[in-house]
């Protein structure tokens, strides 16, 4: 069993991360890359500086092939959440694509309970409603001025996100149970993350309004991408990485909460993002239902599983 002063100096660290990553829709935003050609560049740019950290630190990794595969199948998930959530900030803003993103802890503390035996309270009940009322209102079907571009398809791309970002976390999480180096698990990660945009990117799928992937070099687009890929997709998940084995699946997405609070800060502050009335009540319910699954649904290990 870990120390207090153990636990506290992993939240810290997956607290740090989290507050990287917030910084990843506002750098997209700024790079005027489309959706897929953001994601691609994000992973590819990530790509040699994590095989020169594996290189250098040399860690002892004991994971077998199995192991790896699973991480790297966990990047193949995160590629179609990329691809949902870069979607959704072009539709409907920053702040709410990752709130929406982010309502995977919902998702994950059912499957936890699933395949874990991390068992929630009877919170889940509640939230689940409040998620998806709150998913109408920012939809702005009765709305008359609602925020975004085409709030419907930021909505769908959210939920998209929200899908395979929970099953990357689930995936990413059971690859790891011998908390092999973060280093080396983030690589195998993003390569898959990079494998599967580049499939994605390539496809024909403009009956879908997805854009392929555009290959040009563009300046200063593809540096704050690249700034992207050091900060968030290096840094912020090498912490996240490292604090996810560490942590309980539903404290691991407690911690991972700051990231939608300072991204809806930063989408307000700098970008100057205004959702509607209506849609400020929406993230106020699904923001409301992660509290409530996070904080007061505290996962406990059922008998089954202890045993």
């Amino acid at each position: 069993m870990s120390e207090p002063a153990d636990d506290r100096r992993i939240m810290l660290i997956a607290l740090f991360g989290a507050m990287l990553l917030s910084f990843a829709p506002l750098l997209y935003i700024q790079s005027g890359t489309s959706p897929i050609t953001g994601a691609f560049f994000r992973m590819l740019y990530a790509l040699p500086i994590l095989i020169f950290l594996v290189w250098y630190l040399n860690q002892d990794d004991q994971r077998e092939r199995k192991n790896r595969m699973l991480a790297f199948s966990a990047g193949l998930l995160l590629a179609i959440d990329f691809a949902g959530y870069h979607s959704a900030i072009d539709y409907i803003g920053s702040g709410i694509a990752t709130l929406i993103g982010n309502s995977q802890v919902i998702i994950v503390t059912l499957v936890s309970w699933w395949l874990f035996g991390e068992r929630p309270n009877r919170m889940i009940l509640l939230a689940l409603p409040m998620v998806m009322l709150g998913l109408l209102f920012i939809s702005g079907i009765w709305d008359d001025e609602p925020y975004g571009d085409d709030p419907i398809k930021g909505v769908v791309g959210g939920i998209v996100a929200a899908i395979f970002y929970s099953s990357f976390l689930i995936l990413y999480r059971f690859s790891n149970r011998i908390r092999a180096p973060s280093v080396n698990l983030q690589l195998d990660a993003t390569a898959g993350g990079a494998t599967g945009l580049l499939i994605v990117g390539i496809l024909p799928l403009s009956s879908l309004d997805i854009e392929p992937i555009d290959f040009s070099f563009t300046w200063p687009g593809h540096g704050w991408i690249i700034l992207l890929a050091v900060s968030c997709q290096v840094i912020g998940w090498i912490a996240i990485t490292y604090a996810l084995p560490r942590l309980p699946a539903a404290h691991t997405s407690f911690a991972i909460l700051l990231q939608p609070v300072l991204t809806i800060l930063w989408g307000v502050i700098i970008l100057s993002e205004k959702p509607s009335i209506q849609q400020i009540g929406g993230m106020s319910l699904i923001f409301a239902a992660i509290i409530a699954v996070t904080v007061f649904g505290t996962a406990e290990a059922s008998r089954d599983a202890a045993e």
